[in-house]
């Protein structure tokens, strides 16, 4: 099915509100994330940081020795979020088919948009002029007929960038795109990919569907059909809660069991304070995220309806052991059990 999809993606969102508000910071390397002496990490930089190898989700650490000159800018969520409203009042004006996927990008189905005689390239070219014109930002685009292609045309010309792929292009598109654009594709995979001597969707498409279902299990069949430029995914506009959750980054590694003991009852009380804020009640499970000093990440998880201290030790000390290194963060959540009346919401990106 052909449908008008629209990707949204703020250029440097959390940054450029930064620069945005303090001209002074134009023209140097600028990211917001935690600092570096707590052990924060990036959650977004500006293109000039970018240049230096800086990228989100690094550690700030990291992130300054790789640009001494880093300017690192504490986030300030209630003010993305506001611009992020005026931004989605923008694309209710076109259509009321949203999926934001977090506050700087979101799909838009404008299928059935009757503006600008139903053409979404210029319903596209709008938008961007209106957001330009209510905040002071750019954003990128993607115009094509489904999901997948949109977001990889919303990052084919960055900054500022639009990039229309019609129906008619889909199939020469596609065929040169690396496997690793298809979404869900990687390291592993792509590896996996590389070793059967595929590296573009032109030469996955000579694989037939038994064969990958083979190789890749469920995941076989969205590596036929994303090949070909196939996405049959909906503009999803409400999106449920799967799961709550807390971590902390600690400031010093912790190479002991009793060390992260000490941690839970802390972490259980703000899981508990987000779960009651949240309303969200029901749960069918609970976990425990550990990260290495070796940035190396392991989960545990149990069947449980109700939050014990000691079910989480277990599960502390079941993770700690996989590995037995210094740990230099501790999660703890739930696995939601799906009602009729769960909550919408999106938790955001821990910078601490």
């Amino acid at each position: 099915m052909s449908r008008k999809i629209i990707h949204i993606d703020m250029d440097c969102f959390y940054a450029a509100v930064e620069q945005r508000d303090n001209p002074s910071l134009n023209n140097l390397p600028v990211a917001v994330g935690g600092r570096p002496e707590r052990r924060g990490v990036i959650a977004t930089c500006n293109y000039i940081a970018r240049d230096f190898g800086v990228h989100s989700a690094l550690s700030s650490v990291i992130a300054k020795r790789r640009c001494p000159d880093l300017i690192i800018i504490p986030p300030n969520l209630n003010k993305y979020r506001d611009v992020s409203k005026i931004i989605r009042s923008i694309f209710l004006n076109y259509t009321d088919v949203i999926e934001p996927l977090s506050l700087d990008e979101a799909y838009l189905d404008v299928s059935d948009s009757l503006h600008f005689s139903g053409s979404a390239t210029l319903i596209a070219e709008q938008i961007k002029k209106e957001i330009k014109e209510a905040v002071n930002l750019t954003a990128s685009a993607g115009v094509a007929p489904n999901k997948y292609l949109a977001k990889i045309a919303s990052d084919w010309d960055k900054p500022d960038g639009l990039k229309v792929i019609t129906p008619e292009q889909v199939d020469d598109f596609v065929f040169n795109l690396p496997v690793s654009t298809i979404h869900g594709v990687g390291k592993v995979t792509a590896n996996k990919l590389k070793n059967m001597n595929i590296r573009t969707c032109g030469e996955l498409q000579a694989l037939k569907m038994p064969l990958l279902n083979e190789k890749f299990g469920r995941f076989g069949k969205r590596l036929y059909q994303y090949a070909r430029g196939i996405d049959e995914r909906e503009v999803i506009t409400q999106s449920i809660r799967k799961s709550v959750s807390v971590e902390r980054t600690f400031n010093t590694d912790y190479d002991s069991i009793d060390q992260l003991y000490e941690k839970l009852p802390d972490l259980i009380e703000s899981l508990q304070t987000r779960i009651s804020r949240n309303k969200q009640s029901n749960f069918k499970s609970v976990f425990v995220k550990i990260k290495f000093n070796d940035f190396s990440t392991t989960t545990v998880e149990r069947r449980a309806e109700i939050i014990f201290l000691d079910v989480f030790q277990q599960l502390v000390k079941q993770a700690y052991e996989r590995q037995y290194k210094p740990v230099r963060l501790l999660g703890v959540g739930v696995r939601l059990a799906e009602t009729a009346n769960d909550e919408v919401s999106q938790l955001e990106l821990p910078f601490y």
